[in-house]
């Protein structure tokens, strides 16, 4: 049996581990220089997601692989230089180096007539070729293309500054002096704003909508680390979604008090923002809550109230389209732009093809991507079975309406996943084995 493993980031390198501990042939295609996905990009100086203040807002306890932990050496919740040099460190330890090639861009993955998949890829130097492998594992991740607003506000077009997206930034000291607008409330929008407050002459944070921010710690507790504790995971859900309401309240009071929108909507229905220090900022005076932009006008911003701003910049954090231009048409995502995998790991229609990663937890996703790793990992080898194609539907169907329920029918749902219950159902899968 020969896998493709496609990305070498932290859901990669936990699949090839996964493949090489139960001996299956594999090669890992990663199109960065290294290995470590976005964690290397800022040292690497490379357009995409992560910047220069980028920080786990996972507790390293629950974010390193459980086969090696990281350093107790390291802080709680490590910068972006020292999670790229601990993947880089697993995949000299686990022997994967000699698997991956580098430097190798994925260009097209198809499926033969005998069930079989060729991969087209380009190498460093340009060479293009293709292989033929019995599986393939794509782990690349989904945070590549910028998702800006369509149409921009009306002036646009005309504005006197410059409109770019979190993708295309690095650190707020390329903004010294600068007047700066952040638009959205994400976690990167809560980051860049931080960041630029400690260097632009003027931040503005434009929120169009009202998130849930949550400190990274509770009670002087990681708050991943409570979601695992025996005490909270016997709560209800109700219990724990009213018990985190009451304790934010206390933390920091309520959202309208800093300027900002409250939620209309309840905690864990929708994506939150994990900050300690956003709030702080706006207290401070560093940066300034506004509402949603309307237009521009020559230099200035426009705001939905009325008010307006001259800005030299504004930073869309608007998150990321899904996009998979290498893979078949519509897979993994549907018609309706959803993403349909069963169990969040196999599509019903592509039998060899498999996804790791492609979930958003709020919590650290290491632990589920390992245990979705070993889960396709037993499924290559032989050792696992999945069910017929109209079971994998129906669950993928079941899976998408209890979401949409709850989360809303937003395409960016469909990759939600709750720590503790995808964790169990996977281990239930392992243990079927």
């Amino acid at each position: 049996m020969s896998v493709c493993v496609i990305g070498a980031g932290l859901s990669g390198l936990a699949a090839a581990h996964a493949l090489n501990l139960r001996g299956v042939e594999f090669v890992c295609l990663e199109k960065a220089p290294d290995v470590g996905g976005i964690w290397r990009q800022p040292e690497a100086g490379e357009r995409g997601p992560a910047y220069e203040a980028l920080h786990l807002n996972s507790a390293r306890q629950l974010t390193g692989y459980a086969d090696f932990p990281m350093s107790d050496e390291l802080p709680l919740y490590p910068g972006h230089a020292d999670v790229a040099a601990y993947l880089r460190s697993f995949a000299d330890w686990a022997g994967l180096r000699s698997r991956v090639e580098c430097g190798t861009e994925v260009l097209s993955v198809r499926q033969d007539a005998d069930g079989r998949w060729t991969v087209g890829s380009r190498d460093a130097e340009g060479a293009v070729r293709e292989r033929a492998f019995d599986r393939v594992v794509v782990a690349s991740g989904h945070h590549s293309v910028p998702a800006l607003p369509d149409p921009l506000p009306a002036g646009a077009e005309s504005f006197e500054g410059r409109i770019l997206h979190s993708m295309d930034y690095r650190h707020g000291r390329e903004f010294a002096g600068q007047r700066v607008v952040v638009v959205g409330m994400g976690a990167s929008g809560a980051d860049i704003a931080v960041d630029l407050s400690r260097h632009a002459e003027r931040t503005l944070l434009s929120v169009r909508r009202g998130l849930h921010i949550v400190p990274k710690q509770l009670f002087g507790i990681s708050v991943d680390l409570i979601a695992e504790a025996p005490w909270f995971t016997r709560m209800s859900f109700a219990e724990q979604r009213r018990f985190v309401e009451q304790a934010l309240l206390v933390a920091r009071g309520r959202l309208s008090d800093y300027g900002l929108p409250e939620p209309d909507h309840a905690i864990f229905s929708s994506a939150v923002t994990i900050s300690d220090e956003i709030l702080s900022r706006i207290r401070h005076g560093a940066v300034t809550p506004k509402p949603a932009i309307g237009s521009f006008e020559g230099d200035r911003v426009v705001f939905s109230d009325g008010t307006s701003a001259r800005a030299d910049a504004v930073v869309y954090c608007t998150g990321f389209r899904m996009d998979f231009p290498f893979l078949p048409d519509k897979c993994p995502v549907g018609a309706d732009g959803r993403v349909e995998l069963y169990k969040r790991v196999v599509p019903a229609d592509r039998p060899g093809l498999y996804f790791v990663g492609l979930i958003r937890p709020v919590g650290s996703i290491t632990r589920l991507v390992e245990a979705q790793a070993r889960w396709v990992a037993d499924l290559v080898a032989g050792h696992a079975r999945l069910p017929s194609r109209d079971e994998m539907r129906e669950e993928i169907t079941g899976y998408l309406a209890g979401i949409a329920e709850r989360y809303g029918s937003s395409r960016g749902t469909s990759v939600q996943v709750d720590v503790g219950s995808y964790l169990k159902e996977l281990k239930e899968l392992l243990q079927s084995v």
